[in-house]
C-alpha cells in the first residue's frame, strides 16, 4: 500500500503508541481520525501533528456513537483505508481480587470495542477497490497467561481468536488483518499500572515504524501475526 493520500482511523489515539502511530501515518502522507476519550488530550495532539489529525471524542464501547459517527463521516464515495484499533485497557490483579468492574471494562475497551468498530468498517472497505488493511494491536498478553493478568489476557486472547477468523473471512474481499503482540512498550500505560518504564523497553516510534512497514508492503503479500519484544527486557539497573 502506498499510505499517501489514503485514509486511517487510529482508536486510542490521544496517548502511548496511538499518538506515535498517528504522526507515522501522517508523515506518510495519509489523513488520521484519531478516536479516543478526551477531547483535550485529542485536541493537544492536533496541536503537535497538524490539520491532517481530525480529532474525534468516542468511547469505542458505545456502539451506537461508533455507528452514528460512520454513518456521518463515510460514504460510498469515501471510505477509510486503513483501520488501526489500538485502544485498550488493563487491570492487574489475582483472580479472586479483579473486580467485576475491571473484567468488564477490559473485555468492553480490548474486545467489544475492536468488534465493534470492525463490523462498521468493513463493509466500507469492502466497497473498496483498491486493498485495506485492518491492524489489531493486541499485546504478548494474547498469547502468553501469565499471573495476575487473567482478565487481560482473557481479552487480549479474545482479539486474538477475532483476528484469526477475520483474517480467512475478508482475505478475499482485498482487506488485510494484521495481528500485532508487542512486548513492554515505554509509554504511560505501565504508569497506571505502578511498572515503572525504562531505556530497555521499546520506544513508541520503534512500533510505529513497524506498523509503517506492514502496511507498504505489496498489496498481495499479508504478515497476519506479528510478535515484537525487546531483546533484552531488563531494566538497566537489574543487569
Amino acid at each position: 500500500m502506498d499510505i499517501n493520500t489514503k485514509t486511517a482511523i487510529v482508536t486510542g489515539a490521544s496517548s502511548g503508541i496511538g499518538i506515535d502511530f498517528s504522526q507515522a501515518l501522517i508523515k506518510k502522507g495519509a489523513t488520521v481520525f484519531g478516536l479516543a476519550r478526551s477531547t483535550d488530550k485529542l485536541q493537544k495532539v492536533q496541536q503537535e501533528l497538524g490539520e491532517n489529525f481530525h480529532p474525534v471524542t468516542m468511547d469505542i464501547t458505545d456502539h451506537d456513537a461508533i455507528e452514528e459517527w460512520i454513518n456521518a463521516t463515510f460514504s460510498t464515495d469515501h471510505q477509510p483505508d486503513i483501520l488501526i484499533n489500538n485502544a485498550g485497557f488493563g487491570r492487574f490483579a489475582d483472580v479472586d481480587e479483579l473486580s467485576l468492574d475491571e473484567w468488564e471494562a477490559m473485555v468492553q475497551t480490548n474486545l467489544s470495542g475492536t468488534f465493534y468498530m470492525t463490523r462498521q468498517i468493513v463493509p466500507l472497505m469492502k466497497e473498496k477497490e483498491s486493498v485495506c488493511h485492518i491492524i489489531n494491536i493486541v499485546s504478548i498478553a494474547g498469547k502468553v497467561g501469565n499471573p495476575k493478568m487473567t482478565g487481560y489476557n482473557a481479552s487480549k486472547f479474545g482479539v486474538r481468536g477475532f483476528s484469526e477468523g477475520l483474517f480467512k473471512e475478508v482475505r478475499y474481499d482485498g482487506i488485510k488483518v494484521t495481528c500485532f503482540y508487542p512486548g513492554s512498550i515505554a509509554t504511560n500505560f505501565f504508569g497506571d499500572k505502578d511498572i515503572d518504564t525504562h531505556d530497555n523497553m521499546m520506544q513508541p516510534d520503534e512500533v510505529a515504524q513497524v506498523l509503517v512497514n506492514v502496511l507498504e508492503t505489496p498489496d498481495n503479500f499479508l504478515i497476519n501475526d506479528i510478535t515484537m519484544r525487546p531483546l533484552n527486557p531488563k531494566a538497566p539497573e537489574d543487569q
